[in-house]
């Protein structure tokens, strides 16, 4: 439900990127015209999910017993921050979706099944693989987020029948109702910082958090 406040958050803030995807596809199939654009950035978004959902499907059990081993996560988060610091001596400028391929989306597909791994920044793995495939800084962050969309929703669907709603309505609605504030500052500050500055900069949290968890635990 934490994650569904943060789907909200996302769906929010790219508003008009899914009503561009979604216009583009009503009018594709009705035939009153087209949008490319729309179109082939919602079938980027499917084929990315692929292999995010095998990945999930066929390694769930063993990615979850990670989170009882915390020095495990340590050694992600440093994994997570070297991959971002590497971006640093990438251009800003590159494809958009008309120049996106099939193998940026499946690489990017990989980053964020394997970002199921606890440690590995979902955000950080899936815009750092776009980046390294030569996209737009802007778009990178762009597709990142939308496509985390049908993975988060799939995700909230495979959990929800264990939520008890009698006992803990309260809890639950809170705990939506924050992650979704959060989600919509962190994503404003985020996209912000992707704009301007290099996201290599949150390698530095990602180090000092990953260092305390290994030292201390």
């Amino acid at each position: 439900m934490l994650h569904l406040g943060t789907l909200l958050a996302i769906v929010v803030y790219f508003w008009r990127d899914i009503l561009e995807i979604v216009h583009g596809v009503g009018m594709a199939l009705r035939g009153k015209g087209k949008n490319p654009q729309g179109v082939k950035l919602l079938f980027w978004i499917i084929f990315a999910t692929i292999p995010t959902g095998l990945i999930g499907f066929f390694f769930k059990g063993w990615f979850e017993a990670l989170f009882s081993r915390p020095r495990i996560v340590g050694m992600m988060l440093l994994i997570t921050g070297t991959v971002l610091w590497s971006t640093r001596w990438l251009k800003a400028d590159g494809k958009k979706i008309t120049g996106m391929g099939w193998l940026d989306s499946l690489l990017i597909g990989i980053a964020q099944g394997m970002a199921i791994i606890p440690g590995i920044s979902r955000s950080g793995a899936t815009i750092s693989t776009g980046l390294f495939c030569g996209l737009d800084r802007e778009f990178s962050a762009k597709f990142s987020f939308l496509l985390s969309i049908p993975a988060i929703l799939g995700a909230t669907l495979l959990e929800f029948k264990k939520i008890d709603l009698v006992l803990g309505f309260w809890t639950i609605f809170i705990g939506t109702g924050v992650a979704f504030g959060v989600g919509i500052l962190s994503l404003t500050f985020l996209i912000k910082i992707n704009r301007i500055e290099n996201i290599s900069n949150f390698s530095y949290y990602c180090w000092i958090i990953g260092l305390i968890i290994i030292i201390l635990i």
